[in-house]
Formats: C-alpha cells, structure tokens, sequence
C-alpha cells in the first residue's frame, strides 16, 4: 500500500487560519502529479503549532480530498503516549489508512520506553502504524533491534528512517525480512534509499516538484537508475534549498511562487529568508519548474 512519492504535505494558512480550499486543491494537484500517498499534519505540516481540533480537522480535509484515490498517513506523533493514542483514535475516526508516529521528543526514552511506547499505540490502534526515526530532532533514535522487535506487532508496518544511514536499509531487511516498509525520510538521499531496497520517500520536495519526484521513484522501481539519477541531479538543488532556512517556511515560499498557497507560516517560524528565497528560486529554475 506504501510506495513511491509520499509527500509529507505543508500546512496552507490564510490569515493565520487553516486555507481549506487552498488544501484541497494542492492535494488534488499531488494527486494528479503522480503522489501515491499523503501524510497530513507531520512536522512539515507544522503540527507543532496545530491544536488538537484542529490537527484532525486538516486530517479530514485530506481524507476527504483524497477520496479513496491514495493512502492517506496521518501524523500521529507525540511526546506523550496518551496524547499519541487520542491521535490515533481520532485519525482512525476520520478515515486516515496508517499513522505516521514519530519517536517521542524532547524526553529522549530509552530503547525499552520506545518499545513500551510503541507497543502501547499498536496494541490500541485500529489503523497500522509507520514508525518514524529522526534523531537530529527528536534526540533519540530507533536501532535495528527495537525496530526488529517492534515489527513483530502485527499493526507496526515498517518505518520512515531519516538518519540518512543508507546501510540501514540492508540491515533492518536482514533483521526483519522481506514485508516490512522502508521509506526514506531524506529527499537528498532519497534515490540511494531505494537503490538498496527501500520502497519510497516521505518527501518534502514532493511539495514542490510532485511530478519529478514520483518519476524518480518510478524509475528506482523499474531499475532505471540512469534515468533516476538525471532526474536527482535536476532536483538535488532544491532539496538544499528547501531546507535553507527554518522548514517548512522555503518550500511554501516556493509553493507560493508556483501559485498554490500563500507563503504563511505560523510563530515560531518566520517566512524565508533573502538568502533561502535566492536559493529557492535558483533551484526552481535548475529543475525546469519555475
């Protein structure tokens, strides 16, 4: 059910509110570009600043947007092993496919409380769960052991890994076998992922470049690694320049420029700064879409 370009989709506001109609038609674009699944409300989406009703409110919207056309992974992360289960709940409730929970932040548990952790969502989740590694966040990482003990559950269905350990790949399918979803969390080492069996990229320039980022993962699929690799080079630009300045204030910058959404972001981040935009806008031309 998981493959290819994944987009972890930005937040669109308007006036420092939700822009609903504005979602809806940058979903429908994704989905015309070649998206094979949505991740609503991941820390792109700046879920940090999204109240709780809000947060599934914007999983709804994606839900419905979608309309049965592609998977739909809610961001279902939290700090708490509480709050992280009302997530699930909720999400579940509005129809999302998977949730994506990221490894709890801030209060770095140990190996045993992210298994404690983990074991305790999926035992109560009526939807599968993608684990998510990204330690220079988070400050505490996943290792091959948990992630092998954690795949046993039989609703823990394979993991975003962005610590950018290319040979994690072979080590996590030699730990736990073939079945268990490997998706990059990196867009610059997104093509190396799959080159060594990872099935696809939850992608930040997906946002941007939808199409060109699906092509990549397509020709991954079929072997094309020359037609990939061309394709990585007109990207590889703006995987830099998107991560320029604070996340996701450039790609909406960029979304903004492409006419899709306004360029607002919520405290406390700020809009692009002169340099990100400059790097931004040079990329745009070096991929051909702007």
């Amino acid at each position: 059910m998981f493959f290819g370009s994944i987009p972890a989709l930005v937040t669109p506001f308007r006036d420092g509110k939700f822009d609903g109609n504005a979602y809806a038609t940058f979903i429908e674009w994704q989905i015309e570009e070649g998206s094979s699944a949505l991740v609503p409300c991941g820390t792109t989406g700046e879920a940090p600043t999204l109240p709780v009703d809000e947060h599934h409110r914007i999983i709804a919207a994606c839900v419905k947007a979608a309309d049965g056309r592609v998977p739909v992974i809610a961001g279902c992360g939290s700090n708490d092993t509480a709050t992280a289960l009302d997530h699930l709940a909720r999400a579940a409730a509005n129809g999302a496919d998977a949730a994506l929970v990221v490894t709890p932040y801030y209060n770095r548990p140990s190996q045993e409380g992210l298994i404690a952790h983990y074991m305790a969502l999926a035992d109560a989740s009526a939807i599968p769960i993608i684990v998510y590694s990204v330690p220079g966040r988070t400050g505490v990482g996943l290792t091959i052991e948990t992630i092998t003990r954690l795949s046993l559950h039989e609703r823990i269905i394979g993991i975003k890994d962005a610590t950018g350990d290319l040979g994690r790949v072979s080590a996590t399918r030699a730990a736990v076998g073939e079945g268990f979803v490997q998706l990059s969390g990196n867009d610059d080492t997104a093509l190396g992922f799959a080159a060594m069996g990872g099935e696809g990229c939850i992608s930040v320039t997906a946002n941007v470049a939808p199409r060109l980022c699906a092509a990549l993962q397509e020709a991954c699929h079929a072997g094309a690694y020359q037609t990939a690799r061309a394709i990585q080079h007109r990207l590889y630009p703006l995987h830099a320049a998107l991560f320029s300045d604070a996340s996701p204030a450039p790609a909406k910058y960029a979304l903004m420029r492409l006419g899709r959404m306004t360029e607002e972001v919520r405290l406390p981040l700020v809009p692009a700064s002169p340099a990100a935009r400059a790097a931004v806008d040079a990329a745009l031309a070096h991929a051909g879409i702007a």
